[in-house]
């Protein structure tokens, strides 16, 4: 495995992606909901904990133990072994738990091999037309700081998955965050739906790699 890439377990996308997940920065997944973000999430820890190193998984949004068990199979006591899962339930739970996983990951007593927030947008998002907006978007700001700091001093690849909203004018989707996470991340995906169990990933944006695009389908063992 090449030291400067996590390998996403998809090879058509660890292609697009140029072998993987950069170890040293932030890649960004966007899309609607059901499109295989936390799939690709559950499926990039399970291969990192069983390698031996720790997992830091912020989770805002629930994970299906029932999905992770699939996943797994015989090797679910091992993912569990090597696990860290926060369930935030308000944006400044979050804040602390990037913090919590940052130090984790600095700190080196345990070998932290992926960090993950999914999502990182969801408890922003809800505090948007709200009093506390100005205060969520500096804290959102705060956290990226951190996550993008880890990842190049560790270094340590960092996962972040984002919702979407649809423009009135148009209808396209758009991430929530806007500028906040596209400069954030080095590397961001769209998933898109397509007919049945079939998605796409396209690269809209990478440090050294082409944009372009890969389709894949969802399986109860993941994304193939």
């Amino acid at each position: 495995m090449p030291t400067d890439h996590l390998p996403t377990g998809l090879p058509a996308l660890d292609e697009l992606l140029g072998g993987g997940l950069d170890t040293d920065s932030v890649t960004e997944v966007y899309g609607e909901g059901g499109t295989g973000k936390t799939i690709l999430c559950l499926q990039v820890a399970l291969a990192v904990a069983v390698s031996g190193r720790w997992v830091v998984y912020i989770d805002t949004e629930g994970v299906s133990v029932d999905k992770l068990e699939a996943m797994a199979g015989p090797r679910m006591s091992q993912l569990l072994e090597h696990l860290l899962i926060s369930s935030p339930g308000t944006f400044a739970e979050q804040s602390r738990a990037v913090n919590m996983a940052t130090r984790l990951a600095r700190d080196g007593s345990r070998p932290v091999g992926l960090i993950i927030v999914d999502s990182a947008t969801m408890h922003y998002r809800l505090e948007l037309g709200g009093k506390n907006e100005e205060t969520a978007r500096r804290e959102l700001g705060l956290e990226l700081a951190q996550l993008v700091s880890a990842a190049l001093q560790v270094p340590v690849p960092v996962l972040v998955t984002n919702q979407v909203w649809r423009k009135v004018g148009d209808g396209t989707l758009e991430p929530v965050g806007g500028a906040f996470l596209s400069h954030a991340a080095k590397a961001i995906l769209r998933f898109d739906r397509l007919q049945g169990e079939w998605r796409r990933a396209v690269l809209m944006k990478h440090r050294s790699r082409p944009e372009g695009s890969i389709e894949f389908r969802i399986s109860d063992l993941g994304l193939v």
